[in-house]
């Protein structure tokens, strides 16, 4: 079960062996969510086409539309209103315990600089602000350098200028990117509420792996100027090809490091992630998920369940973009939006008074009270309820503590292979969608998997409640040889028989209406005593 609290953040976060604990020396699973497209807009959030994928794109229209002095004001319109306290305080009061902020090193260094390098006063006090308003909040901080100077990545996601990665070909971009860290760390060498230092997300995507020899030496020289001046903070390192290769670590720089993956659309089972766990027992440190997301909620229920039960810290990406219904927030698109799109494909420029009351009513929709929620994002990354959970994803720690099955599976639908539990997958639009786990596609809704149970298998789920109450407990399962018993075991009440009619059709069976639930962790077993069933989902309503 998560920690879900934010009762544990508490003093300066560190690795101890293959854990990370607080300034109390406690176990702490960091379970947060990213800033993403505040201090470097991200082109996708903005729904833009490929001529508006990253700021200096996003930043070249808005000059164009509407002149460089009102462009200059939107600008930072746009910082103070797209992350404020209220974002803040209601990432606390959903259930999380830390934030990742992205910056671009445009935000705070101007490019082309020669040492002595200067820095941007104003932007460096909105960091300033969101931290203090961590310590308010209990929310622990990473710093993550998303667009370092030059670009680590040659893609649209670092704000590169010419698709190509010149942080590693340009010693320049390599010394400003040094500096930039020496400065954060001697600004914020003694804020406890920092976790650590992100020192480059995502770096050298495969077509750029000629450069690869070139990170690790990087991270040493960044790292070595960090402890300068802060002996305290973690470093956190990234691997190449979006984080996920990790063959560039090959010693260790620090005895205060976090090492960092992130996962997207692909398999959330053990498998999916096993060199990440080979790598963390080899090596003996803790290790992060970083960014993970812009998924469905069923996929955010299992594959965030499987961070926790693995003890792996984590982090959502992201807590709020336009038009969306897979984050927690959804800035709502203006009216004539589209007119702006169409500009940036070639079409007719709008007058400078539509645009700009275009971008003054996105400008409107950034406050968090002008955003639509979607609360079961949340409660899916969390495992809160109410919630349904997809039966596939009942825990992740191994035979006698999450499942038990008399007779193993032979099936091979690629997910969740090691488990032996006997899995199906029906192809084709079903009345209640799930998703299908081929890896490397979004899981989308037109497959459905189910849990083949027999006479004596068991799985087990966890969830948290967030507040006593009453709640309904269904399951929707298909019975093919008619009725079937079950024994059902919340927490530590008595095992409870409960017999489920079966005509051969996928049904709803509500197994208790009336279930009182105290506040914390909820523990389920569901075991099958006689008969067969193919199981869906389990809801908490």
């Amino acid at each position: 079960m998560s920690d879900n609290s934010n009762n544990l953040v508490s003093g300066f976060i560190k690795a101890d062996g293959k854990r990370l604990v607080n300034g109390d020396g406690q176990d702490i699973l960091l379970q947060g969510v990213g800033l993403g497209s505040w201090l470097l807009p991200e082109g996708y959030m903005w729904k833009m086409p490929e001529q508006g994928d990253r700021p200096r794109r996003i930043e070249a229209m808005v000059r164009s539309l509407i002149g460089e002095e009102k462009a200059a004001a939107f600008w930072e319109t746009y910082y103070e209103r797209y992350i404020a306290e209220e974002d803040i305080r209601q990432i606390a009061k959903e259930g999380y315990n830390s934030i990742r902020v992205p910056i671009n090193a445009r935000f705070i260094m101007a490019e082309g600089q020669q040492p002595p390098f200067e820095y941007h006063a104003g932007h460096l006090g909105m960091i300033d602000q969101v931290i203090e308003w961590c310590k308010t909040y209990s929310l622990y901080v990473i710093l993550d350098l998303h667009g370092a100077p030059g670009g680590q990545t040659g893609a649209n996601i670092d704000d590169s200028e010419r698709d190509l990665p010149e942080l590693f070909t340009d010693p320049l971009n390599a010394e400003r990117t040094v500096a930039l860290w020496r400065m954060l760390a001697e600004r914020y060498k003694d804020e406890w509420i920092v976790a650590g230092y992100d020192l480059l997300n995502e770096p050298l995507p495969d077509w750029f792996s000629k450069y690869n020899d070139r990170v690790m030496p990087l991270y040493k020289e960044i790292t070595a100027a960090i402890r300068e001046v802060d002996k305290r903070h973690m470093i956190i390192l990234e691997g190449v090809h979006w984080s996920t290769d990790w063959s560039i670590f090959d010693h260790i720089i620090d005895d205060n490091v976090l090492y960092q993956f992130h996962k997207y659309w692909n398999n959330p089972d053990s498998e999916s992630i096993q060199k990440y766990l080979d790598f963390r027992e080899e090596w003996n440190v803790p290790i992060f998920m970083g960014e993970g997301g812009e998924n469905n909620p069923q996929w955010y229920t299992g594959a965030f369940r499987m961070f926790d039960d693995h003890r792996i810290s984590w982090n959502f990406w992201t807590w709020k973009k336009m038009n969306t219904q897979n984050s927690p927030f959804s800035i709502r698109m203006p009216d004539g939006w589209d007119r702006l799109t169409a500009y940036l494909q070639g079409g007719d420029k709008p007058a400078a008074d539509e645009a700009e009351a275009i971008l003054n009513q996105y400008l409107d929709n950034l406050p968090l009270a002008a955003c639509d929620a979607y609360p079961n994002v949340s409660r899916s990354l969390l495992r809160q309820l109410p919630l349904q959970i997809p039966a596939e994803f009942y825990g992740y720690q191994g035979e006698s503590v999450s499942y038990h099955i008399g007779t193993k599976a032979s099936r091979d639908i690629g997910f969740r292979v090691h488990d032996g539990v006997p899995l199906r997958m029906i192809t084709g639009k079903q009345e209640q969608p799930s998703y299908s786990p081929e890896g490397g596609k979004p899981w989308v809704e037109d497959n459905l998997i189910c849990v083949q149970l027999q006479e004596g298998d068991w799985l087990a789920y966890d969830a948290l409640c967030p507040a006593s109450g009453t709640f309904q407990l269904s399951v929707r399962a298909l019975l093919p040889e008619g009725d079937a018993e079950i024994m059902l075991q919340v927490g530590e009440s008595e095992p409870a028989a409960v017999t489920l009619p079966g005509n051969g059709e996928w049904e709803v069976h509500t197994l208790a209406a009336d279930l009182y639930l105290e506040e914390g962790p909820v523990n389920l077993v569901f075991m099958v005593n006689q008969g067969r069933l193919e199981l869906d989902w389990l809801e908490f309503a």
